[in-house]
């Protein structure tokens, strides 16, 4: 039963916030703040996700062959690479790294 009230919790906090965003004032939405603030916080947050995913193993840091990957997707962005080429970079090396460690 603790699921289902945490899946109508869950339901009720995503309309709460979908209302409160159409509930705000127009001229909010046109300050240059505002907006300043709506182009960078996707990616800060796409930026930590991604840390937390490459570096974290529960409540320990690690350094694996996921960060191996990384550092591949980054040369290849440096390069400018396609999308594809960089994630089939940090695929392989991944994984290479990975079988390597055994």
């Amino acid at each position: 039963m603790n699921a289902w009230i945490a899946i109508g919790a869950t339901v009720l906090g995503c309309y709460a916030v979908k209302l409160a965003g159409l509930l705000v004032p127009a001229d909010v939405l046109e300050r240059p703040v505002v907006r300043r603030l709506a182009a960078l916080l996707p990616v800060a947050l796409l930026a930590a996700l991604t840390a937390q995913q490459t570096f974290a193993d529960g409540h320990t840091l690690v350094l694996d062959a996921r960060a191996a990957g990384l550092g591949a997707a980054a040369v290849a962005l440096v390069l400018r690479a396609p999308f594809l080429v960089v994630v089939g970079a940090a695929v392989l090396v991944t994984a290479g790294v990975r079988a390597l460690a055994g």
